[in-house]
């Protein structure tokens, strides 16, 4: 639900060199740190100093070149100690750093209400999609954030998530797409809780940067999950003072611009970031970076800013590939500290190894596998000043998301096939279709569309006639993006056989088929997808067919933004 702290928040604490933890340098100059300081004639078992038992006429025996094969085994054994002694204490420090690193992040619970959505089905090779949310907030809590983005009278006001990208990568790691939902946008809120066990009403007239404020970063994730159909598995929350804390760990990030660019104050437009930059790229960096993702009026709307955003986002991932990121162990480590200070994340991934194993997701993905694309929306009928997603176009892209259809047409074609389900094990036989029963239930309704009248009925009647004899339609409905078959969780194997000759029947994938705790028995949702028809026939999805408004940036490709008239800077003042 609602964030957690993990740690205070404050200024960045120093970090402690080892010696602070008992580590002593001194180690390499004196073996007698070590408890090994050795007296002059002393010796070896066996070999006895003066006035010491077996010490014969009080002389050494031997010559110079035994003495000398003496000292070096005590060298060897100094050297022994010292290594061991290095490797406890390297051991120690290396644990010790590892906590300091977990004792930084922030985190809070994965969602904050329950949208229905299950994870995908796993493809052949047993892997599943991996999809994160990222969330940048405008809170003022911290007098830091304030100094970088104005506000004082905002400190005591519920932050606002003015950024929101759900980040897609694919089941076989080879693409990634990003797609973002302008801040402004009036969407369907769904009933959310936040960490104090605060309960907020589910709302249709909002705007979906309020998501924050109504439950939480987990608020936010559980109406991405309503709206799209698609199972988030982590979401992860940064402020200003984070943002400028990464831009300046990568050394910048580039951008570009068609024509120099002063995002001002004018005499109709109140405020402006500040941002000042001339024609060309520009690697921005500190307060510039935050300055570049907060700019609106220089690109002329919030769809622009989402632009400039995806921008910025593919340019710092084309800087940690060129900076060898995953495999340099000192820009790893300076990544790590800088991060875990500047990032909340769900509590799943509350440590550095789930942020090190998260990013080693996108490790392989290449530049021209990587895609960034915004919502269409329009003018609300509510509030001029709002957006409304244009629900076609809306649709398409979340759908690509649900089936890992890749945004871009740079794969390899036999990559382009939707992901199989895993090849079937032997297993139980389905029950005879007469003794099945299955409940029918409409889910066909949407934000913008009314339910299919007598679409259960119909369907029932459709299984009935394929020898589901006990087929009945629920007087119940649901809202569903995609058609499901559920079946009892208790069931099993035969539970999932018997649900799987259902979908078949009625020509659904066996991706449709999901366990499911709920239900009592096998349950037919008949979803958005499937508003017509006796016989399920997917929407076809390509590779690459994006809606047209959907503002796609490559990652590969060098763009640069446009700059509205009157924000336009020739460089001379």
């Amino acid at each position: 639900m609602g964030q957690s702290r993990v740690r205070r928040e404050g200024t960045r604490e120093r970090v402690p060199h080892p010696r602070d933890h008992g580590w002593d340098d001194s180690l390499y100059e004196e073996a007698g740190t070590m408890g090994l300081r050795v007296r002059p004639g002393s010796g070896d078992a066996g070999d006895n100093g003066p006035g010491e038992a077996g010490g014969g006429s009080g002389h050494r025996r031997g010559g110079p070149r035994r003495r000398a094969r003496k000292g070096k085994r005590k060298v060897l054994k100094w050297t022994a100690a010292a290594v061991s002694l290095l490797i406890l204490g390297t051991a120690g420090a290396g644990y010790w750093y590892y906590e300091h690193l977990n004792s930084n992040l922030r985190s809070g619970g994965r969602s904050g209400g329950d949208s229905g959505v299950k994870k995908a089905a796993p493809n052949a090779l047993g892997n599943t999609p991996l999809n994160i949310l990222l969330i940048g907030s405008d809170d003022r809590s911290d007098p830091r954030n304030v100094k970088l983005g104005g506000g004082k009278n905002l400190r005591n006001q519920q932050p606002l998530a003015d950024v929101q990208m759900l980040v897609h990568i694919s089941a076989d790691r080879k693409n990634a797409s990003t797609v973002t939902i302008p801040r402004d946008t009036i969407v369907k809120i769904p009933k959310c809780t936040d960490a104090k066990g605060k309960t907020y009403a589910a709302t249709t007239t909002r705007p979906i940067n309020e998501t924050l404020g109504r439950g939480g970063p987990g608020c936010t994730l559980t109406t991405w999950e309503s709206l799209t159909g698609v199972y988030i598995d982590h979401w992860m929350m940064i402020d200003f003072v984070g943002v400028v804390a990464m831009a300046d760990e990568v050394g910048g990030v580039p951008v570009c611009v068609e024509t120099g660019v002063h995002d001002k104050p004018t005499l109709r437009v109140p405020g402006g970031s500040g941002l000042k930059l001339p024609k060309g790229t520009t690697d921005v960096q500190g307060e510039q970076a935050l300055q570049w993702l907060r700019t609106r009026h220089a690109w002329g709307n919030d769809q622009g800013r989402a632009k400039a955003q995806h921008m910025y986002m593919n340019g710092m991932f084309e800087k940690l590939q060129k900076q060898n990121a995953w495999t340099d162990t000192g820009q790893l480590l300076g990544l790590a500290e800088t991060a875990t200070k500047a990032l909340q994340v769900s509590d799943e991934i509350a440590s550095v190894k789930g942020l090190f194993d998260l990013s080693m997701q996108l490790k392989n993905v290449k530049l021209n596998r990587m895609t960034t694309a915004t919502v269409p929306t329009v003018e609300s009928r509510l509030d001029r000043n709002k957006l409304e997603m244009v629900p076609s176009s809306a649709d398409k892209i979340f759908r690509m998301i649900r089936e890992d259809v890749a945004m871009d047409k740079n794969g390899d074609p036999k990559d382009a096939k939707p992901s199989a389900a895993p090849s079937a094990k032997p297993g139980p036989t389905a029950a005879a279709p007469g003794s099945l029963g299955v409940t029918v239930v409409n889910g066909t309704r949407s934000d913008t569309e009314a339910a299919v009248e007598g679409r259960a009925r119909a369907i029932a009647d459709t299984l009935k006639g394929k020898g589901f004899t006990q087929a009945s339609s629920s007087q119940d409905a649901e809202q569903r993006k995609d058609s499901v078959v559920k079946y009892p969780k208790s069931g099993g194997e035969q539970g999932k056989a018997d649900a799987v000759s259902v979908a078949t029947a009625l020509g659904l994938p066996a991706t449709s088929v999901r366990a499911d705790a709920t239900v009592e028995g096998i349950t037919l949702v008949v979803g958005q997808d499937w508003r017509e028809g006796t016989a399920y026939k997917p929407a076809k999805t390509e590779a690459g067919d994006l809606p047209e408004g959907s503002d796609v940036v490559r990652a590969d490709e060098k763009h640069c933004m446009p700059v509205y008239g009157p924000y336009r800077w020739d460089g001379k003042d």
